[in-house]
């Protein structure tokens, strides 16, 4: 059966590897179908009693995301060619007798010609005549509409909550430090790493705890360090306002008081440049040191998911960790981060 994930468009690659991995971590088996811009289609194995449930789990996790969609059709995008494979759609499939609908379209960039309230009115006509009635308020069933480079149509079948990532934006948590992640950000990384509620989540430069709280609220069990007690202090105020099992340890990310392979997902963002606070005697002492420890501590199999603005490529690798993927998001003019996958082998 094939799904569609409407993504956010904030990053090119970043929103379809957190797709990816929240289905994993959900167990869904699935193949990639099509990426398209702003729009993943994968089919997925399974009936949609089985599959719909997990996805409403993998809806709350996402971050780069807005909805998942059960797709019904998909054709090129005009109005013509949309309209004649909307009449031919068996509704039934998708809506039940006394439930209510609404259209709603999204158009992606330049892809379409026509306006989206055209589209909307016409093929919300075709569903009526076919014995459904419609609801624009509160409607029991929106189909939706992706006009991009193929018009992608289904009924939401699971919604991201993204105004909840803008409650906590950093300046809106009880401590507040400039230069962190945003939270949506942060949520992706978690996600990517792989970590599952109840596993250990772990942030050696975990700063006012921007990632352990994502961490946190998807129900890992969440440690970090931070070098300066100040911080260490605010990190905890954070923690305690969203909940969650956590630790913050006032210490040094290159000698961690946890024993080996205790943890099974890594997402950092650490210090870069020469103001950074640190206790090692240089930059480079410092990423060599908490490298080495991350990968001691990080259980075999695992991934570490690490922020930075310089290659770690030779730290990494001198650790003992592979790279699998990398990725670069540009923040604005005068920096762009590199987001690095690292994996321990068995």
């Amino acid at each position: 059966m094939l799904y569609a994930f409407e993504l956010s468009g904030e990053h090119e690659s970043l929103p379809v590897m957190e797709a990816y991995a929240c289905m994993e971590i959900a167990g869904l088996d699935f193949k990639e179908q099509e990426i398209l811009d702003q729009c993943l289609i994968v089919e997925i194995d399974g009936t949609v009693n089985e599959i719909e449930p997990r996805l409403l789990y993998v809806a709350e996790r996402l971050a780069m995301s807005h909805h998942i969609m059960r797709v019904a059709g998909m054709c090129d995008t005009s109005a013509k060619t949309i309209l004649e494979m909307t009449e031919d759609i068996d509704y039934s499939n998708h809506i039940d007798p006394g439930q209510t609908f609404v259209v709603r379209a999204r158009k992606i960039k330049h892809y379409c010609n026509f306006e989206r309230e055209f589209i909307e009115g016409h093929v919300g006509g075709r569903i009526f005549r076919k014995g459904f009635r419609a609801n624009l308020k509160t409607p029991d069933v929106q189909f939706r509409l992706i006009l991009g480079e193929k018009c992608i149509f289904g009924p939401i079948v699971a919604s991201v909550d993204r105004s909840a990532y803008e409650e906590r934006l950093p300046h809106k948590k009880p401590f507040f430090y400039p230069g962190v992640l945003m939270p949506r950000v942060a949520r992706a990384l978690v996600n990517i790493s792989r970590g599952k509620a109840d596993e250990v989540l772990f942030d050696p430069f975990c700063g006012t705890a921007g990632i352990l709280v994502e961490g946190a609220m998807i129900g890992a069990r969440v440690i970090g360090i931070e070098v300066r007690s100040m911080i260490a202090s605010g990190a905890q105020m954070n923690l305690q306002a969203f909940g969650g099992y956590y630790n913050v340890i006032a210490g040094d990310a290159c000698m961690v008081p946890l024993k080996d392979e205790c943890v099974d997902a890594i997402v950092t963002d650490p210090p870069y440049g020469r103001s950074a606070a640190i206790k090692a005697e240089s930059l480079h002492d410092l990423y060599t040191g908490s490298f080495r420890e991350m990968h001691r501590l990080l259980r075999k199999g695992k991934l570490a998911v690490v922020v930075s603005e310089i290659d770690i490529t030779e730290f990494a690798k001198d650790a003992g960790f592979k790279i699998t993927d990398e990725y670069s998001q540009r923040v604005h003019r005068s920096l762009t981060r590199r987001i690095t996958l690292l994996h321990k082998e068995t």
